[in-house]
């Protein structure tokens, strides 16, 4: 009866010894279930996404889409940043939009200075542009043509935002 009793003692002070952790898990449970399942949406969530990803490049073939483009390009030293081109564009195109009272030269030396910015942003972009061989009202149509291309490949300009229009002189 010795060993028994030495058992049954050794049971009694691991059931003791336990029970503040059983207290625990109980009290805590909820927050532990939460955690749980926290944690298994979010890693639900990453892997659909992921697999939304693949399905998206196979659809539209992303390779094919960035096949032509040399990134070398970006990153020469002599290259302006994209975000400058940005907001020089941006800050232009407002000077050209918004120029009332200015004179003939200052409006000319303003469309010269985005003119350029925009060839920049479309050699940095590999976007095809004639504005250097046209003029008149077929260089102000490549401009429009050329703003949308930008606009499309993500640089927002004031004439060509939707909704806005552009004053003609």
């Amino acid at each position: 009866m010795g060993v028994g009793r030495a058992l049954l003692l050794a049971l009694a002070f691991v059931a003791v010894a336990s029970l503040p952790v059983l207290l625990a898990l109980v009290f805590c449970a909820d927050e532990i279930m939460d955690r749980v399942a926290c944690g298994y949406a979010e890693w639900r969530d990453r892997r659909r996404e992921r697999r939304t990803i693949t399905r998206l490049d196979k659809a539209i073939e992303a390779d094919a889409l960035t096949r032509d483009i040399d990134l070398s390009e970006f990153d020469r030293t002599d290259r302006r940043p994209l975000e400058q081109l940005a907001a020089d564009l941006r800050r232009l195109g407002s000077q050209r939009l918004g120029g009332n009272g200015r004179s003939a030269v200052w409006h000319g030396a303003v469309l010269q200075a985005y003119d350029d910015r925009l060839r920049m942003a479309c050699r940095a972009l590999g976007i095809t542009e004639h504005l250097t061989e046209l003029d008149g009202v077929d260089q102000e149509i490549e401009r429009v043509r050329v703003e949308g291309l930008l606009h499309a490949a993500g640089l927002t300009l004031p004439a060509a935002r939707t909704g806005r229009r552009q004053q003609h002189r």
